[in-house]
């Protein structure tokens, strides 16, 4: 842990602010000293609900030799402006998932790291969920024996509720729709799970009937280095649900969250399940396992507030955020291409 907490700033006060503020504020390692949007309103909600001083430009923000790092909420789009211009401050850097939404952005901002001597963190905070956490340390045990077959799925009904006044209602925004914004949660999980990926398949479709110009179902394909296979699930039309499921010859192990909590991270292990079950044994022979409290949302600023202090490398690098985008970008080539694979490494050379 820090010795102090580390006095941050929140860049964007939309929704997503609110969430890292109470997660911020929940944690002993971080202190959140300042924030700033172009909107009025918004400095004028958030300031009423946190008591936190709010500024109208980043500037304020980036002069501010108390400030140590920058949380930026901001959309996708503008992840890079907002990084480069901060680190070129020496502000460590946390942005939301994903990094950027073109490889060539998402590339440019983990080089800040190195260019700058600062640190990217990037929020792929499901990888932190309990119970991704157990089924990986049952994995790196051999538990499940060989590893064959990873899946995710990330459900809720986004598309049914957006409007043209939404960034996420169009896809220079929003890449793939609920490709770019959920399933990127999946496929890093899956990254984490299985390591390194190979190759990448998609297909995609829209279902809303709202006129979005994104795509709001989406299936992904993934082949690992490791010869296993996994698959991402995602759709922006449905009741909301989350899962992920690891196979191996001997043995597999199922997790289930409530993902209308998802926003409510300290919650997720209520009502939420765990099980394995051995192979030979039929589903009423599964063996339920405790999921632990926790919060992503606490974690993943610890994270960064614990790689700002020297005390530890960190999972959720800009490299790996690099790595989701570019199962994003291939899975966007591969729809396109009516499903062909597309090799992962032609996108992160």
């Amino acid at each position: 842990m820090p010795k102090s907490p580390v006095p941050v700033a929140v860049v964007g006060l939309g929704r997503w602010s609110t969430v890292l503020t109470h997660a911020a504020l929940a944690s002993p390692m971080l202190h959140v000293v300042a924030a700033t949007s172009r909107s009025r309103a918004s400095r004028d909600a958030y300031q009423r609900e946190f008591g936190i001083p709010t500024v109208p430009t980043l500037d304020e923000i980036l002069a501010n030799e108390n400030i140590t790092g920058v949380l930026i909420t901001v959309p996708n789009d503008a992840h890079l402006e907002i990084a480069a211009r901060a680190a070129h401050a020496g502000k460590h850097i946390f942005v939301e998932k994903p990094i950027a939404n073109t490889m060539a952005d998402g590339l440019a901002l983990a080089a800040l790291e190195k260019t700058h001597g600062i640190v990217v963190t990037v929020g792929h905070c499901a990888r932190l969920l309990a119970g991704v956490r157990l089924i990986k340390a049952a994995l790196d045990r051999g538990e499940l024996g060989k590893l064959c077959y990873l899946e995710c799925r990330y459900l809720n009904d986004r598309a049914l509720r957006l409007t043209p006044e939404s960034w996420r209602w169009y896809p220079e925004k929003a890449p793939g729709g609920c490709l770019s914004q959920i399933a990127v949660h999946s496929l890093d999980i899956l990254h984490y799970l299985g390591g390194e990926v190979r190759e990448v398949g998609a297909i995609s479709a829209r279902l809303a009937d709202t006129g979005a110009a994104v795509d709001d179902q989406s299936l992904v394909l993934l082949r690992f280095a490791g010869g296993h296979l996994g698959y991402v699930g995602s759709s922006w039309t449905v009741p909301g649900a989350f899962s992920v499921l690891a196979a191996g010859t001997e043995a597999l192990m199922s997790y289930q969250i409530d993902q209308t909590l998802w926003s409510q991270a300290s919650k997720l292990h209520q009502g939420a399940e765990l099980f394995t079950q051995r192979r030979g044994d039929g589903f009423g022979k599964r063996t339920r396992l405790q999921v632990p409290p926790g919060d992503m949302f606490r974690e993943e600023l610890e994270v960064f507030a614990a790689a700002i202090a020297g005390e530890a490398a960190t999972d959720l690098s800009a490299r790996n955020g690099c790595v989701a985008l570019a199962m994003v970008r291939a899975a966007l080539q591969s729809t396109e291409a009516g499903g062909r694979a597309v090799a992962l490494d032609t996108l992160l050379a």
